[in-house]
């Protein structure tokens, strides 16, 4: 399989360090795998310890299923096991599962902990989420988006929401590939202004001005783990944002609907949008178990 062609950074942490060379090659390798169901030995022997903070549904499984479907295994580590950070130490951590297994995917609240992980540990680390960051997120996005249009570059793509993690990682590799994004965010709640700067994004705070004629309408949820204090308050400021019939008729006739999962019914989207004609939601989830195998592959083999 197409893995040994690859040349990575040791880890991913987020998109610095990969250039758009390295982004096409392993949307290429996850077309590859999907194509043809992929189920092989490449990494037969090869343990990858999955050491999370939050819970999951798409993260835990796609990793698990995907080193399953490379011959590998996964040991599933989370917060009351091993007390990341208070039970014990970051560094030490990382020191001890570079003994075990072959590499970490980890799921945390602060980005500084993958980054710690993976400045201690000589094995390749994973970021399977983190506060500022869901590079696995986005490469499923890119790859939904290639299969819906046949390509990525020049495609208009609009984000209608929090200025969160998952906009960061996409805007992060929104220039690399050709995306044009818009984003439309309550005053308050913009990303990085340095990350719009770098992407050459457009930012606005009204969502119809965003969607209008867009390829795709991405949303995420307003209340994110960890911000559970902060709910009602964020409930009122984004009224107006949410994602619905009315504002995906705004798009490009073609024009799909995107969300990360889980969707908060109600809040910022609908059951009539994700489960809508325009809706390629479950794309997205899917192909997250493909990218995963080709960045495990890249970096495991």
């Amino acid at each position: 399989m197409g893995g040994d062609a690859l040349t990575l950074p040791k880890d991913l942490l987020d998109f610095r360090g990969y250039g758009l060379e390295a982004i096409q090659n392993l949307l290429a390798l996850a077309e590859e795998l999907k194509a043809t169901r992929y189920r092989g030995e490449d990494l037969k022997g090869k343990t990858l310890a999955l050491l999370f903070e939050k819970p999951s549904l798409r993260t835990r499984t796609t990793l698990e299923v995907a080193m399953a479907h490379l011959g590998g295994h996964a040991v599933y580590l989370d917060q009351k096991q091993v007390g990341i950070g208070e039970r014990e130490p970051v560094r030490d951590i990382a020191k001890n599962l570079e003994r075990f297994v072959e590499g970490i995917a980890a799921r945390v609240y602060a980005h500084a902990t993958v980054e710690e992980l993976a400045r201690h540990a000589r094995i390749p680390v994973v970021n399977a989420l983190s506060d500022r960051a869901h590079p696995l997120q986005a490469l499923a996005d890119l790859l939904t988006l290639k299969e819906a249009f046949g390509g990525l570059r020049g495609l208009e793509v609009a984000w209608v929401g929090d200025g969160n993690n998952v906009l960061n990682s996409l805007l992060e590799v929104a220039p690399l590939v050709g995306l044009r994004v818009r984003v439309a965010t309550p005053k308050g709640y913009e990303p990085d202004p340095e990350l719009l700067r770098r992407a050459g994004a457009f930012l606005t705070h009204d969502p119809k001005e965003a969607a209008f004629q867009a390829h795709a309408l991405y949303t995420d949820v307003w209340t994110s783990m960890g911000q559970e204090a902060e709910r009602e308050r964020r409930l009122k400021d984004f009224r107006g944002f949410q994602v619905n019939g009315d504002l995906l008729a705004l798009l490009a006739p073609e024009g799909i609907f995107l969300h990360c999962l889980p969707a908060h019914y109600g809040e910022e989207t609908t059951e009539e949008a994700v489960y809508g004609q325009r809706s390629r939601v479950f794309d997205q989830a899917e192909n997250r178990l493909h990218t995963a195998k080709a960045v495990l592959l890249a970096l495991l083999k």
